[in-house]
């Protein structure tokens, strides 16, 4: 009788046990499926901000030599101005149109008030703005 109860008793366990390792295989597949999931959430949002940073690098690039051919624009204005001022010693046309732009003449006000052509006003008026 007593190998019987014994008998009875591991057959117990032994369905105990089976039962447990059940669960915790159900358990572990659960966790394995839930972690995929946040992997694959994390792989979009990866993506996602992957491309973001592109398009910012792109941009900044763009800007970056939209910046530099500017100063390759601006860098001798203040030559040429210097150069036209000194085309002319006598007339201080030149020194007049500064001190109008300055104050917010336009270059239409500039060729009527101190005898500039067209292009000088406009050098004049580039000029005021890359330096302010």
């Amino acid at each position: 009788m007593l190998e019987y109860a014994l008998i009875g008793l591991a057959l117990v366990c032994i369905v105990a046990l089976g039962g447990t390792c059940m669960w915790l295989a159900m358990s572990l597949r659960q966790q394995a499926h839930l972690q995929h999931e946040r992997d694959a959430l994390r792989d979009q949002r990866l993506k996602e901000l992957s491309k973001r940073l592109d398009a910012y690098l792109t941009g900044s690039v763009r800007m970056g030599e939209e910046l530099q051919e500017l100063r390759r624009v601006v860098a001798p204005l203040p030559d040429k101005l210097h150069q036209i001022e000194q085309r002319d010693p006598s007339s201080l046309s030149f020194t007049q149109a500064a001190r109008l732009v300055g104050l917010g003449a336009s270059v239409d006000d500039l060729t009527q008030s101190c005898g500039l052509s067209k292009a000088e006003a406009e050098l004049v008026s580039k000029l005021h703005q890359a330096r302010h």
